[in-house]
């Protein structure tokens, strides 16, 4: 009883913290340590309030029996994935699917590919479940093939299900003539492929802007101005400071309105091409605080080091010139309406009839947009 007790305690608690994404183990667990790490401070603070638990784990349990140690996390953790696949696997049952797959280089400097199953329950809805991460040798096409093949294989899932494939646009996943789709397609002709709606979206935006000359010179100085302002601290102080000082004064005058959540702090991140999400965010955030970047270019213009003061001086004539004003607010009106997309495109519950009406619908925003000038 005593050992179902302290199994069944180390189960709960590994299961919170796998479920809210938490490392289980801390650099120190010995008994001496102030923090032995996610898992069994959550295991003494699941005992201190109960008394049966209290009195069968940690320092009250054996020794060699106290279901602690990284082996047993280990297998308890692997445990709780088994029986997770094994429901997913039961909820598609032997009913069709699409397979979602991406690969990446993770901080071990190891090629992983995840997978991820598309499939509709028995309710009707569409659910998207992660399966696995694989490592694997190379990104090659048919080292990826013969590795999905393997973990559908692994899970009782069979390659003639397939309907559907999505991957992003390299060569090796959606190439005509070797490419992952291609090698799939030969076996399966019913696994249609269809490249992620988002990251169409946005190479066609990055595509776009770095045709247009002013539009990619006006990101060039956004990124410029980013390095400049904020890669020192003390200048995203001196903005912060500046910004603050004029809320308070648009306040006084009655120019803002209080309340919660208005009037944050707001700063300015790199924006990355393949999220132009975040391009927006930093055009949004350089609109609101355009004034204190101008004051701290200013103050850096006569108080920086020399290389600072001669990228200040060339920026501040760029930022107050109307063309980059213009650009700015034009490109956040045009954002406004992909990013929007873009958010909505990445919905797991997306079709693409709908998908289609969302794009035909902020086609003809942006071409009003231009018809009226």
């Amino acid at each position: 009883m005593d050992y179902k007790i302290r199994l069944q305690a180390s189960i709960d608690c590994i299961r919170h913290c796998v479920r809210q994404g938490q490392a289980l183990r801390g650099h120190d667990e010995s008994e001496c340590s102030k923090n032995r790490g996610n898992f069994i401070e959550l295991l003494k603070f699941h005992a201190r309030g109960r008394k049966d638990v209290e009195r069968v784990v940690l320092r009250n349990a054996p020794k060699n029996l106290q279901m602690t140690s990284p082996d047993i996390q280990k297998d308890i953790v692997h445990a709780i994935a088994t029986e997770v696949t094994k429901q997913i696997i039961c909820d598609i049952g032997d009913d069709i699917f699409s397979i979602l797959v991406d690969e990446a280089r993770d901080t071990s400097i190891k090629e992983q590919m995840a997978i991820v199953l598309r499939y509709v329950n028995e309710e009707g809805y569409v659910m998207e479940r992660f399966l696995g991460i694989s490592h694997v040798a190379d990104t090659k096409a048919l080292t990826l093939k013969m590795e999905i093949e393997s973990m559908l294989v692994t899970n009782g899932l069979s390659l003639s299900k397939i309907r559907g494939q999505g991957y992003d646009g390299a060569s090796n996943m959606s190439g005509e003539i070797n490419g992952l789709k291609t090698l799939i397609l030969a076996e399966n002709s019913s696994a249609y492929y269809v490249h992620c709606f988002a990251h169409q979206l946005q190479l066609t935006l990055v595509a776009v802007a770095r045709h247009h000359g002013d539009i990619g010179g006006f990101f060039k100085a956004v990124s410029d101005l980013i390095n400049l302002v904020g890669g020192s601290c003390k200048r995203m102080d001196k903005i912060r400071e500046c910004q603050a000082a004029k809320v308070v004064e648009a306040l006084y005058h009655g120019e803002l309105e209080t309340g919660r959540g208005l009037n944050q702090e707001v700063g300015l991140k790199r924006p990355c091409d393949t999220r132009w999400g975040s391009h927006f965010d930093t055009l949004l955030n350089l609109s609101r605080i355009y004034s204190s970047v101008i004051d701290c270019l200013d103050i850096i213009k006569w108080d920086g080091n020399s290389d600072a003061k001669a990228d200040a001086s060339c920026l501040l004539r760029l930022v107050q010139n109307f063309d980059f004003v213009f650009i700015m607010k034009m490109m956040i009106e045009v954002l406004a309406i992909t990013s929007d997309l873009s958010s909505t495109l990445q919905r797991k519950d997306q079709d693409i009839v709908n998908a289609m009406h969302l794009v035909r619908g902020s086609k003809f925003r942006l071409q009003e947009m231009r018809d009226k000038g």
